[in-house]
């Protein structure tokens, strides 16, 4: 198995972090890249688990040396992947998974062409609005932020290879899993096809040969 990252976008409120940590509890074939940002920890985050939570100053050091696979500033705080958190699970051998904004996965897919891009849609805009006051750190001007966000990001769905409606949780999840399984078989990524094609047109070839001669 070649193993390749796995990008999960969404409006605020999509449902694509909650989705993402399901698939990891879901598959052992799949690690976490933990995202950078300079936003402060909502309630029950922890540092290296959720994020790994930066000043802006870090943060923008972190850019200029290159470490970043991808970074953004959404809502007025920065967010970015590390290359070396990706390359981390990759090395073990297992898909990453990561949820991230459109403008991140569009430079991310700069940074791994071989990504696959999934585009989760909350099933309704009132839902979406629900899960966002739900979450308690929303006043109403950076609830208009994120719904002005939101306009811009489905806008983006045609740059996604997959879309998932996500109105049932577990559905989703199991959707998610389907498409990352079907990944693993797509003629790009199977592993050794060239020698395994030329080894059993030599087999075919020489069974012609074989029985050409008995004619």
């Amino acid at each position: 198995m070649n193993p390749f990252p796995v990008i999960l976008s969404s409006p605020s409120g999509g449902g694509k972090t909650t989705i993402a940590m399901k698939l990891l509890e879901a598959r052992d074939d799949v690690g976490y890249s933990v995202s950078c940002t300079t936003r402060a920890p909502r309630e029950g985050e922890r540092e290296g688990r959720d994020y790994y939570f930066r000043s802006r100053e870090d943060f923008e050091q972190g850019r200029q040396r290159g470490e970043f696979a991808e970074s953004a500033e959404v809502h007025g705080q920065l967010y970015g992947t590390l290359r070396s958190e990706v390359e981390r699970v990759i090395s073990e051998g297992r898909h990453v998974v990561m949820d991230i904004d459109v403008q991140g996965a569009k430079q991310f897919m700069t940074a791994f062409p071989h990504s696959v891009l999934i585009f989760i849609l909350p099933p309704s805009a009132e839902v979406m609005i629900g899960r966002l006051k739900a979450r308690g750190s929303e006043d109403n001007k950076s609830l208009v932020r994120r719904l002005k966000s939101a306009k811009e990001e489905l806008k983006a769905v045609d740059f996604y290879q997959y879309v998932i409606v996500n109105d049932r949780i577990e559905a989703a999840v199991s959707a998610v899993s389907s498409i990352v399984e079907a990944e693993e078989y797509r003629r790009t990524r199977v592993g050794g096809l060239s020698s395994r094609l030329a080894d059993l047109m030599g087999g075919v070839e020489r069974a012609i040969d074989h029985h050409s001669k008995g004619q």
